[in-house]
């Protein structure tokens, strides 16, 4: 019943903490959140929408995609992390929704993870805000900042993913997924975590490891 409260605390402060938590990646269709998200793996999404804003003036659609070569598409992303291998999946993903989908991007997790170059974080990103469907994407952010805060406890993004689901009302689900990336990118850092200034010093289980060491 206390770890219980705790949570319900620990959400309610991070929706008060970041109320204006949102998408950070540009986009304007499901496509182009879907390509964003793709080129976003092991890269900033400041970068990213550098590129997109630029890649998306001429293939801004399946068609337009499908239509670049290998060549011009790494050419096009290649300021981004693992281009070479992005630049295959992101053609190859475009011809198979012309083909498939109409050239529509699915909107179910079960749809998207049979593209190429997309996971399951991918797919609850596009989900979530694209189409509107409540769902927790973990990424390295989301998976550091809810096990040390003590919303999950777990070795691996799937189960973090689980429990999330389990300890968050669905309808929260999208926003705290943003609110948990704010954290970790603002406050909660992989390395040299700005403790001191954190609204959440009280919860943190790393804090107090960290303390038992010194």
């Amino acid at each position: 019943m206390r770890a219980t409260k705790k949570r319900k605390e620990i959400i309610e402060l991070l929706k008060k903490e970041y109320w204006d938590a949102k998408a950070e990646l540009d986009f304007t269709t499901p496509f182009e959140l879907l390509v964003a998200t793709i080129l976003s793996a092991q890269a900033t999404d400041v970068q990213v929408n550098k590129v997109t804003k630029e890649l998306f003036k001429i293939a801004g659609t399946p068609e337009t995609m499908a239509l670049m070569s290998v060549n011009d598409m790494e050419n096009s992303i290649k300021s981004i992390g693992l281009y070479k291998n992005k630049a295959k999946n992101l053609l190859a993903m475009s011809k198979i929704l012309i083909e498939d989908y109409n050239s529509l991007v699915p909107d179910s997790i079960e749809e998207l993870i049979k593209l190429p170059g997309v996971g399951r974080k991918t797919a609850n990103v596009v989900v979530s805000n694209a189409f509107g469907v409540p769902a927790i994407a973990v990424d390295t952010h989301v998976f550091r900042v809810s096990n040390r805060l003590g919303l999950a406890d777990a070795n691996n993004v799937f189960e973090t993913e689980k429990q999330l689901m389990q300890v968050i009302e669905r309808p929260d689900w999208t926003m705290m997924h943003h609110c948990l990336i704010f954290h970790g990118r603002r406050i909660c850092k992989a390395r040299n975590p700005l403790c001191d200034i954190c609204a959440f010093k009280e919860y943190c289980k790393y804090l107090k490891i960290l303390s038992k060491k010194i």
